[in-house]
C-alpha cells in the first residue's frame, strides 16, 4: 500500500490520504468553485483589514489592534487548510506526507487556539469600553495591549507545539485514511496503533482551557456589558453601546458553535460528517465572514476605507 514503509518489523505510515469530500464525487467541481471563492474572499478581506488598520491613524486603538491580530490569525488558519483542499478537489488523489500533516496540524491548532484566546481579550476590551469608559485609556494602555497580544501568540504556539509533538511521537502502522479534509487531532488519534492516553489527556485539558474557561470569561464580560447597557436610560444610548460590541458577539457565537461541535466530545464519539461541517465553519466561513461582519457594521472602518481608496486613486 502506498504511504507505508517497513521499519523494525513494523509497517509505518509515511503519508496520509485525506478523505475530503470523496464520498460525493459529483460535487467536486461545485465544491472547488465554492472553496476557491471563499478562500479568495477571506484572503482579500483580511488583508484589507490589516492594510487599512496599518495605514489609518484613526484606527490605531486597542479594538482595531486586536482586530489586526484576528485578521492575521484568520489568514494563517484558512491558508493552512484550503490550498490543500483545493488541490484534493482538483485531483484524483488527495495525499499529504506525514511531515506535511504535522505542519498543517501545528499551524491550525496555533491559529484556532489563538483566535479563541483573542476573542476573550476582545470581550474584555469591550467590557472596559462600555462599563468603564472613563478609565479606558488607562486600563487598555499600549503596553498592556502589546503584552496581551504577545501572550496570546506565545501561549498558543507552545500549546500547538505540545500537541503536534505528542502526535508526531505516535506510531501509525495500519490504515492511513484521515476521515476529514485536513489533519485534525480526533481522526488522527483513531488511526494510531500506539497508546493515545497522554494525547487524550492533553486534548481534554486544552478543551477545558480554550473552550470552557475562555467561553465562561467571555460570557462574564458580556454579562457585565448587558447589565451596563440596560442601565442606560435613552434608547439611542443603548443602541450606540450595543453596536460597539454586536459584531464581536456575532463572531464569538459562530466560532464557539463550530469549535464546540468539533472538539468538545471524546475521540471515541468522533463523527466525520459533523466534524467536516464544523471544520468548514471555523476554517472557511469564519475567516470569510469576520471581515464582512466587522467592516459592514463599522462606520469608522468604512470611513477609513473610503479615505484609503481616495488616496489610491490620486
Amino acid at each position: 500500500m502506498p504511504g507505508l514503509v517497513e521499519k523494525s518489523n513494523q509497517t509505518l505510515v509515511t503519508q496520509f490520504v485525506l478523505q475530503g469530500f470523496s464520498e460525493h464525487p459529483q460535487l467536486r467541481l461545485p465544491l472547488f468553485n465554492c472553496f476557491f471563492f471563499l478562500y479568495t474572499l477571506a484572503l482579500v478581506g483580511n488583508t484589507l483589514i490589516i492594510t487599512i488598520i496599518t495605514f489609518s491613524s484613526g484606527l490605531h486603538s486597542p479594538m482595531y489592534f486586536f482586530l489586526f491580530n484576528l485578521a492575521t490569525m484568520d489568514i494563517i488558519c484558512t491558508s493552512s487548510v484550503l490550498p490543500k483542499v483545493l488541490v484534493g478537489l482538483a485531483s484524483e488523489e488527495n495525499t499529504i506526507s506525514f511531515q506535511g500533516c504535522m505542519a498543517q496540524l501545528f499551524f491550525l491548532i496555533w491559529s484556532l487556539s489563538s483566535e479563541l484566546l483573542l476573542l476573550t481579550v476582545m470581550a474584555y476590551d469591550r467590557y472596559v469600553a462600555i462599563c468603564r469608559p472613563l478609565h479606558y485609556g488607562t486600563l487598555m494602555s499600549l503596553r498592556l495591549c502589546l503584552a496581551l497580544a504577545v501572550a496570546v501568540w506565545v501561549i498558543c504556539a507552545v500549546n500547538s507545539s505540545v500537541h503536534t509533538g505528542l502526535m508526531a511521537q505516535l506510531s501509525f502502522c495500519g490504515p492511513n485514511v484521515v476521515t476529514h479534509f485536513f489533519c485534525e487531532i480526533p481522526p488522527l488519534l483513531l488511526l494510531s496503533c500506539s497508546s493515545t492516553y497522554v494525547n487524550s489527556i492533553m486534548t481534554v485539558l486544552a478543551d477545558a482551557f480554550y473552550g470552557c474557561i475562555n467561553f465562561l470569561l467571555t460570557l462574564m464580560s458580556y454579562g457585565f456589558i448587558i447589565a451596563s447597557i440596560l442601565r442606560i436610560r435613552s434608547a439611542e444610548g443603548k443602541r450606540r453601546a450595543f453596536s460597539t460590541c454586536s459584531s464581536h458577539l456575532i463572531v464569538v457565537s459562530i466560532y464557539y458553535s463550530a469549535v464546540f461541535c468539533a472538539y468538545i466530545s471524546p475521540a471515541s464519539s468522533y463523527s466525520p460528517e459533523r466534524s467536516k461541517l464544523a471544520g468548514v465553519l471555523y476554517t472557511t466561513m469564519s475567516p470569510t465572514l469576520n471581515p464582512l461582519i466587522y467592516t459592514l457594521r463599522n462606520k469608522e472602518f468604512k470611513t477609513a476605507l473610503g479615505k484609503l481608496l481616495h488616496f489610491c486613486r490620486h
